[in-house]
Parts: C-alpha cells; sequence; structure tokens
C-alpha cells in the first residue's frame, strides 16, 4: 500500500484509507475493515455523526491500535470549549482507546465560537487525548481562521472534504493553498455517494473512466481513487462493507495513469470556471 507524509505530522499514512459513514450492517462493515487492515487500509475515519461507527472500528482496533491512524470528528452542535472536551472523551469511550492520531471539526459554524472550539482541541493534544488537530468541510479563509486561534504551537494537519471526479472545484484554491501550507486533503465520497453516483458509461465522463480502466485492467473505481490521488497532498478514504469493495480499493494505486488518462479524465471531468461552496456531508 502506498503512504505518502501527512500533512505536517511526520507520519507516513496509507493514500487510500476506509471511511465508514452509513454502514448498513455491522457486522459485514466490520469484517469489511478487518480486511482493509490485513492490506494495509490502516488509515480509519469515523465521526460521533456516525451512529454506531465508532462500535464497529473499536471491534477491529485491538492488537493492532498501534498500526491504525484513527480519525473522529466533533459535531459543531456540541463544539463549545467545554463540549469539545466531552465529545472527545465519549469518542475514545466508543473507540476503546485512549488517543485519536487526529481530531476533526465536522464543518465550519458559528454555533459556538470558532476561538473555543480550538482551545480545548489544543488541550486535548497538549493532554496526549489527541495527536494533531484537523478539520473538515472549510474553505480557505475559515481554514486560516482556524489556525490562527490554534496558534502557533498546533497546526491544522489535515482537511477533510467531498471529492470526486464531478465535484473537483477544491483543485481551484483549496489544493493550492493546503499545498503551500502542508495541509493534508482528506477526500470523502470519491464515488459519489449521497450526491448520486458515478457517470454511466453511456455519458462523456463515464466513456473516459471505462477507457482507462481498459488500458490498465482496472475497474472504473480504481480509476476513480487513482485519478483523484495524482496529487501528493492528497488522501482518499472510500467506504466499502464488501471484501470484493475492500480489495479493490486496496489495489486502486497498482497502476500509475498516464499523462494522457489523465488528460482524457480532465477533459471528461471539467474543472468549474470558478471555485463555489464545498458539499458538506
Amino acid at each position: 500500500m502506498i503512504a505518502r507524509p501527512f500533512g505536517t505530522t511526520g507520519r507516513q499514512v496509507p493514500v487510500i484509507g476506509q471511511g465508514t459513514w452509513q454502514f448498513r450492517d455491522a457486522r459485514r462493515a466490520e469484517a469489511a475493515l478487518r480486511l482493509g487492515l490485513e492490506l494495509g487500509l490502516t488509515h480509519i475515519d469515523t465521526a460521533e455523526l456516525y451512529r454506531g461507527s465508532e462500535e464497529v472500528v473499536a471491534r477491529v482496533l485491538p492488537g493492532r491500535r498501534d498500526r491504525v491512524f484513527l480519525v473522529s470528528k466533533v459535531l459543531p452542535g456540541n463544539a463549545s470549549y467545554r463540549g469539545t472536551l466531552e465529545a472527545c472523551e465519549k469518542s475514545l469511550k466508543r473507540l476503546g482507546t485512549d488517543h485519536l492520531d487526529v481530531y476533526l471539526l465536522h464543518w465550519y459554524s458559528r454555533e459556538h465560537p470558532v476561538e473555543d472550539t480550538f482551545r480545548a482541541m489544543g488541550e486535548l493534544a497538549d493532554a496526549g487525548k489527541i495527536r494533531w488537530v484537523g478539520v473538515s468541510n472549510h474553505e480557505v479563509a475559515q481554514l486560516e481562521e482556524a489556525q490562527a486561534v490554534l496558534g502557533g504551537k498546533h497546526r491544522i494537519v489535515c482537511n477533510q472534504v467531498y471529492y470526486d471526479p464531478n465535484h473537483r472545484h477544491l483543485e481551484l484554491e483549496l489544493l493550492p493553498y493546503c499545498r503551500q501550507k502542508r495541509v493534508a486533503i482528506v477526500g470523502y465520497s470519491p464515488f459519489a455517494s449521497g450526491r448520486g453516483a458515478l457517470p454511466g458509461p453511456t455519458t462523456k465522463g463515464g466513456r473516459a473512466l471505462e477507457a482507462v480502466a481498459k488500458r490498465h485492467g482496472a475497474t472504473t473505481h480504481q480509476v476513480v481513487l487513482n485519478f483523484l490521488a495524482r496529487f501528493p497532498e492528497v488522501f482518499v478514504i472510500p467506504k466499502a462493507e464488501h471484501e470484493e469493495h475492500v480489495r479493490s480499493n486496496a489495489a486502486a494505486l497498482d497502476f500509475t495513469l498516464t499523462k494522457q488518462d489523465v488528460a482524457e479524465l480532465e477533459a471528461a471531468f471539467p474543472l468549474p470556471q470558478r471555485a463555489v461552496e464545498l458539499p458538506t456531508l
């Protein structure tokens, strides 16, 4: 499994990880997570929002915790100073661990002062409850605000955002900014789950995916992951509940896209003319 530096953490993290949003079958999901860990998909993402997800993740951690790069998130509605501290403790309890590798604010909100949220994040890091601080669904200005509040002692190490071939707008402003600041981008829902589905074979995008997949003896889903992960700042966390999907995800970087492949895919999935508000899930 290919790994790369994760922001400013100094950690090498697998480019392809495992998402846990909307598990439908807990037993099947647990088996999929276990297989993923065996195949090197050791970056596991969860959140307090994902009902039952942290408990499923907890069942695969014993004996493996030191190999897992574990991420969870606090809901904006709980992200007061005291609420952030309490939410983290509850996530740790549900996960059966004494620390998170990264803890994220799930999306930007003024429901509680940003100053209170990130003061708590800094204290959690100082206490060893979390190793690093991150955010999710943040625009550039919101990232800058969070970092300013957090101060110089701690860094925002990642921004988790929606990213699929039809939603490439983060490449316009967010990606260059994160590259400059050494902030990892973690793309979720790469197969457009929650926003429809990948384009079918009769569409321009679908034909391009099929053509590239055929040239490499790969699946269209593997081409999608490979395409999104072509930037060194980007990590991708697809969710899978079936073993064949886990194996497919784990092998998604076993081939290298050519310049022709990338050009065809970029033409089939054109960038918007301007940056737009990031989708939020």
